[in-house]
């Protein structure tokens, strides 16, 4: 027809984003998926030596023992423990990091990122010469007169609580910074030209429209602490045992394998739990502010 316009296609677009994207799934594919699914088959391994033998076995051993499941228990706990200390910091820490001048932006950013670019056996000994029990903050506390006698933070949950705060804050903080300096200050000037104090519009504005770092920084601290095996190793100690260590004692010291797959996958399930919580959490909350 004359004077019709043709529409280009579309499927050369779509076939060179695919051959864009083939490499990464590939990658993805060989160097996750597969041995994903290679541990979630041992996993399902009814012996030790791994016979051929299938069935639920390894999982049942674990679901029915109170010891594991303390264990996990107290896993999962210690990550909340972390990552509610990380928040509380944190979110002042970022709060002031947006209401500062570049120049002192930058520095309070490196100081951020520091704990990320020390490795992380140098930062957990460097702890516990820290906590010890004539280490620096003991050595506070007795000057202060706070305690008659040091407390016993190294080897404790408190220790590890406290480390693994400073080792993974930066991971609650760089998200908290992106979401709180992309806010418009125009509603919190409007806010308090409403006749709102800083208070209420802090509760009312800044702090319900950052909940998206909040969830993000959540996540990634969370699941940074739970699985943060040297720090929890090293701070603390033979007296506590998490989940990272009741993996590495069953599959290195007593080379049961089937064993150690199905703790592993039993703990990456109720990891990705408690991330899908906290996605549809941050969900329904961003629905009904912008719903």
């Amino acid at each position: 027809m004359a004077g019709a316009v043709s529409t280009p296609s579309r499927a050369p677009t779509l076939s060179k984003d695919w051959a864009l994207a083939l490499p990464l799934a590939a990658f993805f594919a060989l160097f996750f998926i597969a041995p994903l699914g290679l541990l979630v088959s041992i996993s399902f391994q009814a012996e030790r030596q791994m016979t051929g033998a299938l069935g639920l076995g390894q999982y049942a051993a674990f679901l029915t023992d109170a010891l594991n499941l303390a264990v996990l228990r107290d896993t999962l706990l210690v990550g909340v423990k972390a990552t509610a200390l990380c928040l509380l910091f944190g979110y002042p820490l970022a709060f002031l990091c947006t209401r500062i001048s570049a120049r002192w932006q930058a520095a309070l950013i490196f100081l951020v990122v520091l704990p990320i670019v020390t490795s992380v056996v140098v930062r957990t000994f460097a702890w516990i010469v820290i906590l010890g029990r004539n280490g620096i903050v003991n050595e506070a506390i007795l000057a202060l007169g706070l305690s008659a006698q040091p407390l016993r933070l190294l080897f404790s949950e408190t220790g590890v609580v406290i480390v693994l705060a400073q080792v993974q804050m930066p991971l609650m903080v760089l998200p908290l910074i992106t979401t709180l300096q992309r806010i418009d200050p125009n509603l919190e000037s409007a806010s308090q030209a409403l006749g709102a104090g800083a208070w209420r519009t802090f509760f009312k504005v800044t702090l319900p429209l950052s909940l998206p770092g909040i969830i993000a920084g959540t996540i990634l601290t969370y699941t940074a602490c739970v699985t943060a095996f040297v720090t929890q190793s090293l701070i603390g100690g033979s007296r506590l045992l998490y989940m990272p260590m009741l993996i590495f004692q069953q599959a290195m010291d007593l080379q049961n394998w089937p064993f150690a797959a199905a703790v592993s996958v039993i703990f990456m399930a109720s990891v990705l739990l408690i991330v899908a919580m906290l996605v549809a959490l941050s969900r329904s909350r961003a629905a009904r502010l912008y719903g």
